[in-house]
């Protein structure tokens, strides 16, 4: 195992590329993403600390499907495929926690394309994503503050629309005193409004 850190930005694994290992996130946030042949990109999820990337190529022993791109300064740790796999082979506990890191991965899979494929609106997706990302803020007099670490362009690759449909919805919430973003601050100031636009 090796541990490195990674500056904001650092492309880890492309998508595409020979599976050579996988990287244990230990610190910091990445965005996973995949790309169409014309460069529009779609970000499938953020992973946090103590999820394993590259995990499903390895274990197909087939190229990695996804782009993993820090999003901040990452500490990470690497193990390269045929350890890894020694590892599995001697250790069948750990077979089991792997096949439910890639369940969860699926299921976020799952998740991302209900949202984008059957939600009814983008206004709907974007409530939806500022509920969960607010989820652990800190509250004072019912207004919830936390860091969001993405730009409008990451947040349309979440949603699957353009920067413009985001950035124009964002001012629409901010006018409605619902939501507002300061630089890396995310203020919820209207809760209960987030949830009735995902109820709609």
């Amino acid at each position: 195992m090796k541990a490195s850190v990674f500056p904001k930005g650092a492309v880890i694994l492309a998508e595409g590329q020979a599976s050579r290992g996988v990287f244990l996130l230990c610190q910091g946030q990445a965005k996973l993403s995949i790309s169409s042949r014309i460069g529009k990109i779609l970000i499938l999820r953020i992973a946090k600390p103590g999820e394993i990337l590259g995990l499903d190529a390895i274990v197909m022993g087939k190229p990695y499907e996804v782009t993993v791109e820090t999003m901040q300064p990452c500490r990470m740790n690497w193990v390269n495929r045929e350890n890894f796999l020694g590892f599995l082979r001697k250790h069948s506990d750990a077979c089991l926690h792997v096949a439910q890191h890639i369940s969860r991965d699926y299921q976020y899979v799952c998740d991302g394309v209900r949202s984008v494929g059957l939600s009814h609106s983008i206004s709907e997706r974007l409530a939806k994503f500022f509920l969960e990302w607010s989820a652990g803020g800190q509250v004072t007099n019912g207004v919830i503050c936390t860091k969001l670490s993405l730009t409008h362009e990451e947040i349309a690759q979440l949603m699957g629309t353009s920067r413009e449909t985001i950035t124009r919805i964002l001012s629409e919430l901010r006018k409605k005193h619902i939501i507002e973003i300061k630089g890396s601050d995310l203020i919820v100031h209207n809760k209960p409004a987030l949830e009735q636009l995902v109820a709609a």
